[in-house]
């Protein structure tokens, strides 16, 4: 009898023991499997530049994309091969790459080019095992609609579309030394900080350099103190950029930066906020949210990709790509899918008949 219960206890001991070594290969194998797909900064960056070659030869073949690649275009499914893949023929020059390998997202922030009209873009691609799985574009032209409406006939464009200014006041393209960088997570609340002064409405609460500048489809709206005001001659789209470099002529720059007047903002709420891709190198900070307006206001949403540069635990600069989406457009299509939908009835009015609150 002893001897059987000798042998039990070998036999289970011999069956744990194979448990746990099948096991320790399987982590192993999935290790090696995850370290065969990982994707370093220089792998995502080859991988952006080469899905944008092929987007530029009109040619999907030449990029890594899944079966099911997802694509929108300012909140707009396209399929791969229309959009953005017919209608880019270049780059421009102003050119800004970011990469996150953490989150195994690269992104390009800049200028391009469709036929012989500039265009200023931001496009988030995630990467996974080296494929690309999806694309996220903010695009903006010359011709779109902006906070007052559609372009007028003759009048400067009416989203503060400057790629004259952009181009003499690109934003940073830098590597910050070790030492001086902050962590992710400090970025994140550096970040985070801006939207909650903009949704209550109190500058104060933002970590912001005083005369921090913003850059909106390439104007400065507004440029506070370290980027040029733009001339009075220069409009929105003109071929008066301001100097770059220059500092701001206003006798108190912070007075007019880039958290300053909050209280008087039409936006309630900053929705649907996002941040995809932190390049701890550059130091800076995608973020894409949805700006909801105040109740009774007329001013249309807008959806945005808003790149922030960060120096001594601060915000510098932010330079965005952002539109104006029709009222009965789902924005911005990608998740967290709440937060912004359905739009209020002065926008979508109900169908004839339908009762109020119904859903």
């Amino acid at each position: 009898m002893r001897v059987m219960r000798v042998m039990r206890v070998l036999g289970a001991s011999l069956v744990l023991s194979a448990v746990i070594v099948a096991g320790v290969n399987t982590l192993q194998a999935q290790a090696a499997r995850r370290a065969a797909g990982a994707c370093d900064r220089g792998c995502l960056l080859g991988i952006l530049d080469t899905y944008l070659k092929a987007v530029i030869a009109h040619d999907p073949s030449k990029a890594p994309l899944v079966i099911g690649f997802r694509t929108t275009e300012n909140a707009i499914n396209v399929r791969p091969g229309q959009g953005m893949w017919k209608t880019m023929t270049g780059f421009g020059p102003v050119q800004r790459r970011f990469a996150d390998p953490v989150t195994g997202q690269v992104a390009f922030y800049g200028l391009v080019t469709e036929g012989s009209e500039p265009a200023l873009v931001t496009v988030r691609l995630r990467v996974e095992n080296r494929t690309l799985t999806e694309a996220e574009w903010y695009i903006a032209r010359a011709t779109d609609p902006g906070l007052n409406g559609p372009r007028r006939a003759g009048g400067p464009p009416a989203n503060s579309f400057n790629p004259e200014y952009l181009t003499a006041n690109p934003p940073p393209d830098r590597t910050v030394p070790a030492a001086k960088r902050l962590t992710r997570d400090d970025l994140e609340r550096i970040v985070t900080s801006y939207f909650d002064a903009i949704t209550s409405h109190d500058g104060s609460v933002a970590l912001t350099h005083p005369g921090c500048g913003r850059v909106e489809n390439g104007s400065p709206t507004p440029a506070g103190a370290f980027l040029p005001a733009l001339p009075r001659a220069g409009r929105p789209g003109g071929a008066n950029p301001g100097r770059a470099g220059a500092p701001n002529a206003q006798a108190n720059p912070a007075a007019n930066d880039c958290v300053a007047n909050l209280q008087n903002f039409t936006a309630q709420m900053v929705v649907a906020r996002r941040i995809p891709l932190i390049d701890e190198q550059a130091q800076a900070v995608l973020a894409l949210a949805l700006f909801v307006r105040r109740a009774g206001t007329a001013t249309p949403r807008n959806v945005f990709s808003e790149w922030f540069f960060i120096d001594d635990q601060r915000i510098r600069t932010i330079y965005t790509a952002m539109f104006y989406p029709p009222p009965d457009l789902a924005v911005p299509n990608w998740p967290p899918y709440w937060g912004n939908w359905p739009l209020p009835e002065r926008f979508v009015p109900l169908p004839t008949g339908q009762p109020a609150g119904r859903p």
